[in-house]
């Protein structure tokens, strides 16, 4: 009756200690799981463990002698048959991981992404400053981070993530936040009514809000318990192996979701790894959908990360002709450069990242984007600096303040591949803006504004050579005779404001600009003819006189 007790007594545990396990680690049920055959080895560990221990105590009751693990191994069909059940799945792991890598599977790999080579002036339009992000994450944070510090009712209880995601939201480039319990104290606490905002920050004008909402987020990564987000995916999902990363995103009426992909394994065990699969978890409610990636609705921006997609892109330039050549001959390896950034095209998110040689030179072949939706995935033959050279040549512009540039974004400036970065202190805080031009890297331009910046950078492009009406004719022409003409003084400079007959446009002439100093000869009802371009304030900029 005792024995038959302590058998159960030991079951017990040995559940209980597994349920805990399994509670803490939550591994996949899966066989593409790592964490799943480590289990499996931990579980054989302990029964056989716990049998030997159980079978040696016997022998030394009955002998008084302690057996070696050896005689109790040559006694026991059990401990033998352990021991065996161990080592086999050792071996199946280890051979899957082998067999599942790009050494045996090279061409696998290199094939997982299609890349499509594409034309630089007809994907990417001129820029709009408007919906480019302006900002980097780190200064995200900083606004983030400030904001929360106004909120007098939140701000001891609660602290901003530090997940800053970058979506489109409503066609404007933002990145969101949910805040977090500011300890286990606070989480006790306010965990009943949840977390009760979210941060977000348009990238492009720096406007920061808080969300405050209705109800309060209830599942998050904040959380200790079943409401943990990744606890509560692995209770309704036990099978799927989820990405590294889940994302935050907000829907087009602003309530929160987490984005959680789902791993597909394309080779072998472990190998080949995409997304097959997303799910969507509203944050407040904890409903979950489950799409299939091509199905994921479209205002959700990100089910790749950027590191999936520069490593898929990296198998795909690196192993073009096989393993051994990218360890040693490198014919024709290709990589991403050392960085990335975003850029929203169409209302999606793609990854934009440059593309170089493995022999580590200081430039690019051309670069690519990856959208974050779709893995749809396009390269741009356009030879130019690597990043970390353009961000060199804009810092050393300013070299005497000091300042640092964050990774650049890619512009098209009067179709010129452009590098546009943001200069910052030693404070983190933006004080400047540069483009750089891609192909001639020692062509920059600094200003204080975006608009100073863009200017500097045009008339930099004109002294070479380069004209805005010349690269995109996307300038507009005016003629007729002038109803009123009148100057003014902007900023220390001269400008004449010109009305024509039936036109209801107002024209700005800078004649602080050599080739439009003419303008000062004419008078009302003389006829007169120019290119302009249009801007947002309602008044036309004029480019040239004719």
């Amino acid at each position: 009756m005792k024995h038959a007790a302590k058998k159960i007594m030991i079951a017990v545990v040995l559940v209980l200690f597994l349920g805990v396990y399994y509670y803490i680690t939550i591994p996949a049920i899966n066989i593409h799981s790592g964490g799943f055959w480590q289990c499996l080895l931990l579980l054989v560990a302990l029964l056989t463990a716990l049998y030997t221990l159980t079978k040696a105590g016997r022998i030394y009751k009955k002998q008084g002698v302690r057996p070696a693990f050896r005689d109790l191994l040559g006694e026991c069909r059990l401990l033998k048959a352990g021991v065996a059940v161990f080592v086999l799945i050792g071996v199946v792991y280890a051979v899957g991981a082998i067999l599942s890598s790009p050494i045996v599977n090279a061409a696998k790999y290199q094939k997982l992404l299609t890349v499509e080579e594409s034309d630089f002036v007809k994907d990417i339009k001129e820029v709009n400053f408007n919906t480019i992000p302006l900002l980097d994450k780190s200064s995200a944070e900083l606004l983030g981070n400030r904001k929360m510090g106004s909120m007098v009712d939140m701000v001891s209880q609660f602290e901003v993530s530090t997940e800053y995601t970058q979506i489109n939201y409503r066609n404007t480039p933002v990145r969101v936040a949910p805040l977090v319990y500011a300890s286990p104290i606070k989480w006790l606490t306010n965990q009943k009514q949840g977390i009760p905002a979210y941060i977000r920050i348009d990238m492009a004008t720096q406007n920061t809000e808080c969300v405050k909402l209705t109800e309060g987020i209830r599942y998050s990564e904040s959380e200790y318990f079943n409401r943990n987000i990744y606890r509560h995916l692995r209770f309704r999902y036990p099978t799927y192996i989820f990405g590294e990363q889940i994302f935050f995103e907000i829907d087009d009426e602003g309530t929160p979701y987490w984005v959680c992909p789902v791993k597909k394994f394309n080779i072998g065990l472990f190998g080949g790894q995409t997304i097959g699969k997303a799910i969507l978890c509203n944050a407040v409610t904890g409903e979950c959908e489950e799409y299939n990636v091509e199905d994921v609705p479209t205002w959700v921006d990100k089910v790749y990360s950027a590191e999936l997609l520069t490593g898929l892109y990296n198998y795909y330039g690196i192993l073009k002709h096989g393993y051994f050549n990218s360890i040693l001959g490198q014919k024709d390896c290709l990589q991403t450069t050392n960085g990335y950034n975003y850029i929203a095209l169409d209302d999606d998110v793609w990854v934009y990242t440059g593309v170089t040689s493995v022999s580590g030179d200081q430039s690019n072949v051309g670069f690519v984007l990856m959208n974050q939706r779709t893995m749809e995935t396009k390269f741009y033959r356009i030879e130019g600096a690597i990043e970390d050279s353009a961000m060199s040549s804009a810092e050393g512009q300013v070299q005497n303040l000091g300042y640092q540039a964050t990774f650049p974004l890619l512009l098209n400036i009067t179709n010129e591949p452009t590098y546009f970065m943001a200069l910052k202190d030693g404070a983190g805080l933006v004080k400047k803006y540069a483009m750089v031009n891609v192909q001639k890297y020692q062509w920059v331009a600094i200003g204080d504004t975006v608009q100073e910046c863009e200017k500097a950078y045009m008339k930099l492009l004109a002294t070479n050579g380069i004209t805005k009406s010349e690269a995109s004719g996307i300038y507009e022409k005016a003629k007729g005779k002038i109803a009123s003409i009148a100057p003014v003084v902007i900023d220390g400079n001269t400008h004449y404001y010109i009305c024509l007959e039936q036109s209801d446009e107002i024209f700005d002439v800078n004649v602080a600009e050599p080739t439009l100093l003419e303008i000062v000869k004419f008078a009302a009802g003389d006829p007169v003819s120019f290119e302009y371009e249009r801007a947002e304030s309602g008044i036309c900029t004029v480019i040239s006189l004719e």
